[in-house]
């Protein structure tokens, strides 16, 4: 089992989006949310993303694609 805790910055464009659950049921991990803040036009969320290390590195490569922000707050697998 491989965790990693990111930051995740959503543009507006996003912002609405059930990007957080879509993650998890799309790719096989377990996402918790330590701390968000989320307004009608930006929104942030700090999450630790758990999972097989294959799976875990493929949530962050969708993050990325799906035009969220990711800035690791821990820059190794746990």
């Amino acid at each position: 089992m491989a965790s990693i805790r990111v930051r995740l910055t959503f543009p507006e464009t996003l912002v609405r989006e059930p990007v957080v659950h879509r993650l998890s049921t799309e790719h096989d991990v377990v996402c918790n949310i330590r701390r968000a803040d989320v307004r009608d036009r930006t929104g942030w969320v700090i999450l630790e993303i758990a999972g097989d290390a294959d799976a875990v590195a493929e949530a962050r490569e969708w993050l990325e694609d799906t035009g969220v922000r990711v800035d690791d707050l821990e820059p190794y697998l746990l």
